[in-house]
């Protein structure tokens, strides 16, 4: 006797939202979540995050990562810091700069006033034999009219920018500006003096452009005085006698 074929088990499920009987919204069962969230996931995704094959080479390289003391340090520089470092560079940078124009100014400024100087001191000193015939006619007395007010005008510019005569009777005699030609002795002096002016000497600024022709006259002491031999001798000798 054979068996009746077992008729396959079929299971009707009511998914509708809504009841119809009461109109409420069904709550949605458990085993419906599990099932789409299972449709949902992809394929070849069964395996969790946590356990997944690459789950732990992924966490060693992050930990690897940041637990490196060079990135760890930069990650942590405060950009304030890096931004006031490159402040102070560029200030000591521009504080240098100003430093080195300030002397290069002095220099050229101390250069033009040289070659300033040095050009009035060569003109001044084409002139001095002017000067001196200027001098000469002056003591002689043939210096009047309009040649003597050229002349002065003449002196007095040159005296203007700096030229300054030197060389005059009764002065100190200095041989770095004075050249004695004449040389003599007197009691009336009480060490090496000017006696005499040959030529007049000039000197611009500091620079000597010509040492003066002088005649020097040194101290002489005077004749010695008689001195009484009596005088001289000892009280006891005075007694003997």
């Amino acid at each position: 006797m054979t068996q009746p074929e077992e008729q396959p088990h079929v299971v009707v499920r009511d998914r509708r939202r809504v009841d119809p009987e009461t109109g409420q919204v069904r709550q949605a069962p458990a085993d419906e979540h599990a099932e789409a969230s299972s449709a949902e996931a992809p394929a070849g995704a069964t395996e969790p995050e946590s356990g997944g094959k690459h789950a732990a080479p992924e966490s060693t390289e992050s930990t690897g990562t940041l637990g490196s003391p060079e990135e760890a340090s930069a990650v942590s520089v405060d950009p304030s810091v890096e931004l006031k470092a490159q402040l102070d560079e560029r200030t000591a940078d521009l504080q240098r700069l100003t430093a080195e124009y300030a002397n290069y100014r002095k220099r050229v400024e101390r250069d033009r006033e040289l070659v300033i100087t040095t050009a009035k001191a060569q003109v001044a000193g084409e002139l001095l034999g002017v000067l001196d015939d200027i001098e000469r006619a002056g003591a002689h007395g043939d210096l009047t009219g309009a040649f003597k007010a050229v002349a002065d005008k003449l002196v007095g510019a040159l005296h203007g920018t700096g030229l300054e005569p030197f060389g005059h009777e009764g002065e100190e005699f200095d041989p770095s500006v004075h050249e004695a030609v004449q040389h003599g002795t007197s009691p009336d002096v009480s060490g090496p003096t000017v006696t005499a002016v040959l030529r007049r000497g000039y000197r611009f600024g500091e620079r000597v452009l010509r040492p003066a022709l002088v005649a020097v006259t040194d101290h002489e002491p005077s004749a010695a005085q008689p001195v009484d031999e009596a005088a001289d001798k000892p009280v006891e000798e005075q007694q003997q006698d």
